[in-house]
């Protein structure tokens, strides 16, 4: 008998496609004449340094989350570790680079808003669903980002849209 509804494959190939969608949408050329172009450097400097931290930010929150629910349900964190070390792997990747002579600035994350839920299903679907606002938002923030920074987003979209999925399948096979 077939399966019907979502399959890993369906998920798989719909991430693709929408990270292959916008990894093209990033490639387009320069339009902008030879003059004032200095200005306009740095002002798309300083928003892509923006999107960057708002990205760390929002996946240490998330990397903050996936440690409470390991620490609350540690039946679910032998699951939970290579989605999690994914997502370091992301903040690490879309950290702004550093100047010269600028100061290690690590800061500790912050504390994630709101308790675990006390049953291990629920706690994971809510992983699942911070995977998908996070797929979302870099998604969204490819309109503004520029090409090179575009396709890492467009990356890390694809993969917390695959985390989404796993984590829910995760959830289905977690015994209370």
């Amino acid at each position: 008998m077939r399966r019907t509804g979502t399959t890993r494959r369906g998920a798989l190939t719909a991430t693709g496609a929408l990270a292959l969608g916008a990894v093209l949408t990033g490639c387009g050329g320069d339009d902008e004449g030879a003059g004032g172009k200095q200005p306009a450097r740095a002002a798309t400097a300083k928003a892509e340094k923006a999107l960057r931290e708002k990205a760390v930010r929002d996946g240490a929150l998330l990397l903050a989350r996936y440690d409470l629910v390991a620490e609350a349900h540690p039946a679910t964190a032998a699951g939970l570790v290579p989605l999690r070390a994914a997502v370091a792997e992301h903040g690490k990747a879309l950290a702004p680079p550093r100047a010269k002579g600028e100061p290690k600035g690590d800061k500790a994350p912050p504390a994630p808003a709101g308790p675990v839920s006390a049953d291990p299903k629920a706690a994971v679907r809510e992983l699942a669903a911070a995977e998908r606002r996070r797929a979302d938002a870099h998604t969204e923030a490819l309109l503004t980002a520029g090409p090179e920074l575009a396709r890492l987003l467009a990356s890390v979209a694809a993969a917390a849209a695959a985390h989404a999925y796993l984590l829910t399948e995760l959830a289905e096979e977690t015994a209370l």
